[in-house]
């Protein structure tokens, strides 16, 4: 088996300087103080000493409630809508004798409108809570004491005990590793889940420890660690291990995080430091926030005004009203005599007039109430939850591979995704695929492959022969014909590079005897698999040796070949390339180098530039595809030259001085000159299918697109070209600390003054950046800003981030490189408090959770790896390219809907906004579709209506009002004039309150029901239903509320059967008053459909038309900014 022969090899001989031991010194010597406080004692979690220190638990929750907080949190909730919180005091009043109305027609529809929010929210939160079991109900082996291992749920697991993790399990708390199935202790981590990385960290326990590795040898194991407190920092750990009274230093590199995976490593064991909320990952999240949407917002406000507009009038009437009632008893007399204010209670006696008009205010705050719709936040909840469940259900959102739906895991915010201004995206797993493909590659000089141009992923990969991490195709050089190229040795050696420099580790499959590798990153597993196709199979690797199957030009076949494995010199960001140095069957000692463009061509030797302007013109040509490339080199080295290498390398590397890693890099940077070029390798960071066109289209949304990830900035730009993110022709303002000045401190100055000049550096460049931008020729270019992690932590300060924003929101694009998830959050926050407008954020790991719960919209990838950013997130989706439907088609209808949905007898007024209008206005809000799905995709500028907020601007809403005020003019005046003074049926009887009232709330419910029809732009069975059906109900309940007593139904009993149905003057009336009052309605509505169009109205104007097709309407739609009124159809 595979895991027997790794089990034999020496990583730490192999990996040659990447785990090196930490000392006591330094931060170690904080331990015990402030922030260094914690106490481990490992092996015993349930001693006395570590019970005394009261760590939490493993338990992770991402719910709002719990059920002990649900009532008192969500009553909260309720009641800061401060209509709510106005219908609770009138409730209470209406139980004294101020209240016109019965207390429970007053209580009943608030609790009603309560109970169904209330019901809505706890329904949600539960599939959270589902979720949340899902995660904390996971199984890993724990010490149990004896050597023996069981299986324990993660939310029981202790600080202090010691769990078993086997190979692709994930890491259930923060774990510092204290042996593995490898001889030596080490182990291959997957970190996608924190930092976005594909690539493979190694990590190596203590040697003191490092044998361990049976379930019984921790039997009588004990140990105590000391370190750090718990931290967000995911980077960086301090602590010591105390083991038989000698004392060990920890560093990162022993511990493991929680959420990250265990690769290609059989098991390990580890002991637990910190366990649920003071884990890393959770450390670097926040608590699940309370969000609400813009519009909801400012419906408050229309709510304070409708309110202010309420007070005002209560105001007015009872100064009048004590005014005259002062006057009703002037010495002695009575004016109105039938009120008798003689003998008058406080309400209305003349002797206590400023009493009775505050008692009056405090009646017609009560009376005036139905100013306020009751029912307008319960009918929005009930159109939200409906329209969640249409994104649920939208098969244009179903992932059907992975058999993912869509997911609305909150129905809140739904209109908001109308109104997205700038998305905020991670980069691995959000916006690629975790894979790399071998696309293209240039050797002597020659460019070969031609991958499988005009064909997208899905067409490739649906194709048998399609081999993933390669698609390259080119009969030059595949089947072993490159030995008839005129420079087939240097295409041989090149090969060779691919085959051998690298640190993946093979697999054989026992069946078929096929090799799969594992690599520490995606890239170098498609060299090895683009070698191997090619003719140069990598299949076996012991510590001191690589064998290959070689295809032999003279043999006419493959032979096996053993390359002895002398040195590693591994990549890392400030190298930028690596190199392994080994020797051949021929006693050669061989260099094999590959790197990036901008260090290789510089150590090419004078005899290595052969090919060097060819090479150059083809990387160019790579780069502006959108492909990652690299440059591979090698050289030859004598035997002398090779011993002082070795000698002075061994020497470096066995360094305890503070500056190994500077005499390290001074000899790999010596023995890495000279080079002879051999050519480049161009692979794709493969991106999810659909992602350039998603972007394309929400760019010409006019949504603004940033990218935040934990990868390097070379990748970040790669990736930038290819989603189409950046373009050849903008201008790159990068922002660094990798420059050689600040390096150069980095090794001789002290903190403070690498703190300061790195400060300094940042500002100066921000301030070049604006300055670029400023300049006459910058305003008709377009710029990206690009900008690393280390200088982002110094953009980020109080002082600087103000300057930061006002750079990056004129730049087209902005990428954020080497972002910590706290960086990810803040930025997120930053742009959405700096620029006052809708942000989303989008991501799919545990790193990702912070700026999903800070943005106003997370949406959470449901991808390969993991589900904390789907538990965290408002809107999950499995592609990154669904973003597109769900923004421009449901979140234009949303928020269109949303924004659409406007504002007797005590049963009669507390019942109107709860059933007599609400149904329409619910149906209007779920179905309503100004324009189809595909109109929405064809024209993306549509959305900027949502963006711009045209639909639900101050001067419609007051608009709707003027609306709502003439019609009850006209109403109220018609009815009064109509019914007063002739008879009102043949009995002679004229009309009296309960005549008239009954009467113009019919006109009410009609006209209120028609406008609504009039406002529906697209009719469906349901909306009909819900239309007519309101009017039925209101004669419906006038049939069961009049056969009710007279005790209960007062004036109201058997008023329609009995005086309004026989009556003609009823239905004359009726039919009078409601076309009066539609006909200003209907009139404005066609006046401004023709003289001043929406855009959307332009849009349908052109669809009916039949000129979609017509090149010059479109071009003409797309010309127009969507709050532009004002147009001219093309030939007149």
């Amino acid at each position: 088996m595979s895991s027997g022969r790794r089990r034999k090899l020496h990583f730490s001989k192999i990996y040659s300087f990447a785990c090196g031991k930490a000392s006591l010194k330094d931060d170690h010597s904080q331990l015990g103080g402030p922030g260094f406080s914690r106490v481990v004692f490992c092996n015993e979690p349930k001693c006395f000493e570590a019970e005394i220190r009261s760590y939490i638990d493993n338990y992770v929750s991402t719910t709002k409630y719990t059920l002990a907080t649900f009532l008192p949190k969500s009553l909260f909730e309720q009641f800061r809508r401060v209509a709510n919180f106005y219908f609770l005091v009138t409730g209470i009043l209406a139980f004294t004798p101020l209240a016109p109305y019965t207390a429970v027609s007053a209580i009943v529809p608030l609790i009603l409108v309560i109970s169904a929010t209330m019901i809505k929210e706890g329904i949600e939160d539960r599939r959270r809570k589902k979720q949340d079991l899902e995660v904390n109900n996971r199984k890993v082996k724990v010490h149990h004491g004896d050597g023996v291992f069981g299986y324990t749920e993660w939310k029981n697991l202790m600080v202090g005990d010691i769990v078993k993790v086997e190979k692709d399990g994930f890491f259930p708390a923060d774990i510092v590793l204290l042996s593995s199935s490898y001889e030596d202790a080490i182990c291959y981590v997957e970190t996608m889940n924190l930092d976005g990385e594909t690539n493979l960290k190694l990590k190596q326990a203590l040697e003191e420890t490092s044998h361990m590795n049976e379930d019984f040898m921790f039997n009588s194991f004990k140990a105590i660690l000391k370190c750090e407190d718990p931290n967000a920092n995911l980077y960086s750990f301090v602590g010591s291990l105390e083991l038989e009274e000698q004392q060990y230093p920890l560093s990162p590199q022993q511990l493991l995080l929680r959420g990250s995976k265990l690769r290609n490593t059989d098991y390990i064991y580890g002991v637990v430091v910190f366990t649920g909320r003071d884990t890393k990952v959770i450390q670097n999240s926040t608590d699940p926030p309370s969000k609400r949407s813009k519009v909801e917002r400012k419906m408050d406000k229309i709510i304070y005004f409708l309110f202010c507009l309420l007070f005002l009038l209560a105001l007015v009437g009872s100064v009048v009203f004590g005014v005259v009632t002062e006057d009703d008893l002037e010495n002695g007399r009575m004016k109105r005599w039938y009120l008798r204010p003689d003998d008058a209670r406080v309400f209305y006696d003349p002797k206590r007039a400023q009493m009775a008009a505050i008692f009056h205010f405090l009646t017609a705050l009560m009376l005036y109430n139905y100013f306020i719709p009751i029912s307008l936040y319960v009918s929005i909840e009930i159109v939200k939850v409906l329209q969640s469940m249409f994104i649920n259900q939208d098969i244009n959102m179903y992932y059907e591979e992975a058999n993912k739906p869509a997911r609305a895991r909150t129905s809140n915010l739904n209109e908001e995704l109308g109104q997205v201004d700038t998305i905020l995206t991670d980069k691995t797993g959000t916006l690629t695929c975790n894979s790399m493909e071998f696309i293209k590659c240039s050797v002597a000089g020659r460019a070969y492959g031609q991958a499988n141009e005009g064909k997208h992923h899905e067409d490739v990969k649906n194709q048998p022969s399609h081999i993933k991490g390669f698609n390259f195709k080119d009969d030059r050089i595949m089947n072993g014909n490159w030995v008839n190229e005129p420079h087939a040795n240097v295409i041989k050696t090149f090969l060779r590079v691919l085959a051998t420099c690298h640190t993946a580790i093979p697999e054989i499959n026992e069946d078929n005897g096929e090799v799969s590798y594992e690599a520490e990153s995606p890239d170098e597993a498609a060299f090895v698999i683009a070698a191997r196709e090619l003719g140069f199979e990598f299949y076996k690797r012991t510590q001191t040796s690589i064998s290959l199957h070689e295809f032999d030009p003279s043999l006419g076949k493959k032979v096996d070949r053993a390359y002895k494995l002398l040195h590693v010199l591994e990549f890392n960001s400030s190298r930028k390339r690596m190199s392994v140095i080994v020797r051949n069957e021929e006693a050669k000692t061989l260099l094999f180098c590959k790197g990036a463009d901008s260090v290789m061509f510089e150590r090419l030797g004078k005899n290595g530039r052969v090919f060097e302007e060819e090479t150059k013109e083809h990387v160019s040509e790579y780069a502006d595809a959108g492909l990652r490339t690299l440059i591979l080199a090698y050289r030859e080295l004598d035997d002398e030259e090779y011993r002082e290498f070795d000698s002075k390398f061994t020497m470096a590397k066995n360094s305890v001085s503070a500056d190994r890693e500077m005499l390290i890099n001074q000899v790999t940077d010596k023995i890495e000159r000279n080079l002879i070029l051999l050519g480049a390798t161009a692979v794709e960071d493969k991106l999810q299918n659909g992602v350039p066109e998603c972007i394309d289209r929400l760019a010409q949304a006019g949504i603004k697109i940033w990218v935040l990830t934990g990868d390097k900035m070379e990748t970040a730009i790669n990736i930038g070209f290819s989603c189409r993110l950046l373009r050849q022709d903008t201008k790159q303002i990068v922002i660094t600390l990798e420059t050689s000045e600040i390096q150069a401190l980095e090794k001789t100055a002290d903190k403070a003054s690498i703190i300061k000049a790195s400060r300094q550096s940042v500002l100066d460049q921000i301030t070049r950046g604006r300055a670029q931008i400023a300049s006459p020729s910058g305003i008709s270019e377009a710029f990206a800003l690009i900008i690393d992690g280390k200088s982002l932590s110094y953009a980020l300060e109080d002082t600087m981030k103000a300057l930061f924003l006002e750079v990056a929101i004129h730049c087209a694009s902005v990428i954020c490189c080497r972002s910590s998830p706290k960086q990810k959050a803040l930025v997120t926050r930053l742009v959405k408090c700096g620029t006052q407008k809708t942000t989303l954020a989008i991501g799919d790991g545990a790193n990702d959770v912070g700026m999903l719960q800070e943005a106003d919209i997370g949406v959470g990838i449901s991808g390969v790896e993991g589900m904390q950013a789907v538990m965290s997130s408002d809107v999950a989706i499995a592609q990154f390219k669904y973003l597109e439907h769900l923004l421009l088609v449901h979140g234009h209808w949303c928020y269109r809907r949303i924004s659409s949905m406007p504002a007797y007898n005590d049963w009669f007024l507390s019942l109107y906004n709860v059933f007599f209008s609400s149904l329409p206005v619910v149906a209007l809000g779920v179905f309503d579709q100004d324009v189809s799905a595909r109109l929405c995709l064809q024209f993306p500028l549509l959305y900027q209506q949502g963006v711009q907020n045209v639909l639900f601007s101050w001067a419609r809403i007051l608009s709707w009002m003027f609306n709502g005020l003439c019609s009850a003019v006209i109403i109220f005046s018609l009815c009064t004039r109509a019914l007063e003074y002739q008879a009102f049926n043949s009995d002679g009887r004229t009309a009296g309150r309960d005549i008239l009232g009954a009467t113009m709330y019919s006109c009410v419910v009609w006209v209120v029901n028609l406008q609504m029809a009039l406002a529906v732009s697209y009719f469906t069975l349901i909306q009909h239903l819900f239309i007519w059906g309101s009017v039925s109900i209101w004669y419906i309940f006038l049939l069961i509320y009049g056969s009710m007593t007279p005790t209960f139904s007062t004036n109201g009993y058997k008023i329609f059967i009995e005086v309004l149905a026989p009556g003609p003057s009823y239905w004359l009336v009726l039919l009078f008053v409601v076309i009066s009052t539609l006909i200003p309605y209907f009139s404005y509505s066609a006046i401004q459909m023709r003289f001043l169009p929406m855009y959307h109205q332009m849009i349908l104007w052109i669809r009916n038309e039949g000129q979609l097709e017509n090149q010059e309407y479109r071009d003409l739609l797309r010309s127009i900014a969507p709050d532009q009124r004002a147009w001219v159809p093309p030939h007149g």
